[in-house]
């Protein structure tokens, strides 16, 4: 019997099969990803984090533009003059954080913390500006790594003065975001990205060696030698070839083994290694232009699988793995993203990768996201589990369903896991039917939501049939059921001719579509068995969690 495993939890028999007894790490809610730091400061973006919190169980998050010009904490001047002359420049750099406070106090009020990604370069220290995005970035390496070191350090430093060593020494530290994709979130080589590690991680370390701190953050893994050297060689890109079969490539991570070399080498610590691991690869051509490459359903395992490799046969075996961004594509207009058919998707990848990873950070939380400005109409593909109204996508109903399982696996089941809470005995389950149609296929990135929605075809009912045995006399389990005509809020929005502004009625009904989940009560009989017998549409998930009494054997 594993051990951590209650006498009650013996009981417990799935099909006639003894309970499972492993520990389920929830990955999708332990981080959940966010835009930048100054959409924060933003009503909205906090109404739809403290659900995300409170509903879906985020416990940190993670965003692009920390030291970003409109967060004012690396200054050059005192900002004066208006229209009356220029602001007066300053003998030093000064720091000042005013407006991080703000962000940071409001992250830990819900009860979560941040998932620190140190950057971008404020203006004054970059060798670059305006490399990317709406709100012009400058992604860059420091005109003066001291500096650099200086503004990491004074950060750091302020963070454990205002909330104390012990609550910070709880926080990671990400160093940059991407740094492979240049010339957009790095201007620089790679041995430079290696160099601003070197600086950051030293710095962090000098007030504190509890501090964790890791990279690289580089983003998809590639079949093909186009990251081997120091910059980006497009000629090398798979999009330049034939691969009619990509899922047959080998696929392998972006700087990880170098990077691990590199600090190896130097003796630098490594507390996390992180990556960004979605399923869609858009390989850039040599003629500037991109080339979507779609993966296999299982990217995703195949991918952890390989770094959870690589990591244990490293330097740096007890490092932890975080995959800081992961969604169905890392478009921000993928029409996917809006669908019932994300949803599945995610549900199943979720519960299959959970042993993999120490997290899987969804990217986004909510589509309050300008990367490209904010999005034309209510449902524009946006990465969010909301849109920007606060309606909850099938995506968030997915995570909803998820946050509620336990600790302890019951049963691994063909389509869905059942579960123990170890410390009430609450049971809970979450099933899927990813159609077997798809023959292994991902959910594609779609420019259109008509195209999204063409596989609504895909697929055949599926029955479900599961015994639990051991269960109290006459336990009562909640059952909440996603499928096409329930809580799929993007089809309501498009039976009404999909409006890009909406009305405030409009709204109201779209909020109500949103959240008419079909619900239903299951009983367990008088000697503790709970048929569950079900009969699913395709691309439905399915959550089911007891409500009384509140314990197994109470």
């Amino acid at each position: 019997m594993p051990s951590g495993t209650s006498a009650t939890a013996r009981a417990l028999t799935v099909d006639g099969v003894p309970a499972d007894g492993r520990t389920l790490r929830h990955v999708w809610n332990e981080c959940v990803g966010a835009g930048r730091a100054n959409e924060a400061l933003r009503a909205d973006w906090q109404a739809h984090f403290r659900e995300a919190v409170d509903v879906l169980g985020a416990r940190y998050v993670r965003f692009h533009g920390l030291f970003h010009d409109d967060m004012f904490v690396y200054r050059g001047d005192d900002g004066g003059g208006g229209g009356f002359g220029p602001p007066t420049p300053l003998a030093e750099p000064v720091h000042t954080f005013s407006y991080v406070d703000k962000v940071f106090d409001f992250i830990l009020s819900t009860g979560a913390r941040p998932f620190v990604e140190l950057g971008f370069m404020p203006r004054a220290l970059a060798t670059q500006t305006e490399t990317l995005f709406w709100w012009k970035a400058h992604c860059s390496p420091p005109t003066d790594m001291g500096r650099w070191a200086d503004l990491v350090t004074a950060t750091v430093r302020h963070w454990v003065e205002r909330y104390g060593l012990d609550e910070v020494r709880q926080w990671r530290f990400e160093v940059w975001n991407e740094p492979n994709l240049v010339p957009l979130f790095w201007t620089g080589t790679r041995t430079q990205y290696f160099e601003l590690y070197e600086a950051t991680v030293r710095a962090i370390k000098a007030i504190d060696a509890g501090l964790l701190v890791g990279g690289p953050s580089t983003s998809v893994f590639v079949p093909d030698a186009r990251y081997a050297g120091e910059t980006e060689d497009r000629t090398a890109s798979i999009a330049t070839g034939q691969a009619e079969n990509p899922d047959a490539l080998d696929w392998r991570p972006v700087w990880i083994e170098e990077f691990i070399a590199w600090c190896a080498q130097r003796d630098l610590p490594v507390d996390f290694l992180t990556a960004h691991l979605y399923p869609t690869d858009y390989a850039a051509t040599p003629a500037g232009g991109h080339k979507e490459i779609s993966r296999y359903v299982d990217a995703t395992y195949d991918d952890l699988t390989l770094l959870r490799s690589i990591v244990a046969a490293s330097p740096y075996p007890d490092a932890e793995v975080h995959i800081t961004e992961w969604s169905t594509s890392p478009s921000s207009r993928d029409r996917s993203h809006d669908t019932l058919f994300a949803a599945t998707y995610i549900t199943r990848a979720y519960l299959r990768c959970a042993g993999l990873a120490d997290s899987i950070a969804y990217w986004t939380f909510t589509d309050v996201f300008e990367e490209g400005g904010a999005g034309l109409g209510p449902f524009h593909g946006g990465f969010g589990m909301v849109n920007e109204q606060g309606l909850h996508k099938p995506t968030f109903h997915a995570f909803a369903m998820l946050a509620q399982l336990g600790d302890e696996v019951l049963a691994d089941l063909p389509h869905g896991v059942l579960t123990r809470d170890r410390a009430t005995g609450r049971v809970a389950g979450v099933l899927h039917h990813y159609p077997d149609e798809m023959g292994g296929r991902s959910v594609r990135a779609e420019s259109t939501y008509d195209d999204a929605r063409r596989l609504a075809d895909v697929g055949t009912r599926r029955t479900v049939r599961h015994t639990v045995a051991g269960l109290p006399a006459g336990a009562t389990f909640d059952l909440v059921q996603l499928d096409g005509e329930h809580g799929n809020v993007a089809e309501a929005w498009h039976a009404m001719g999909q409006p890009i502004n909406l009305t405030l009625q409009q709204t109201a009904d779209l909020r109500a579509a949103a959240d008419a989940l079909l619900r239903r009560t299951l009983t367990a009989s008088d000697d503790g068995v709970l048929q569950i017998d079900l009969d699913l549409p395709p691309w439905a998930v399915v959550g089911l969690f007891q409500t009384s009494p509140a314990a197994v054997g109470a």
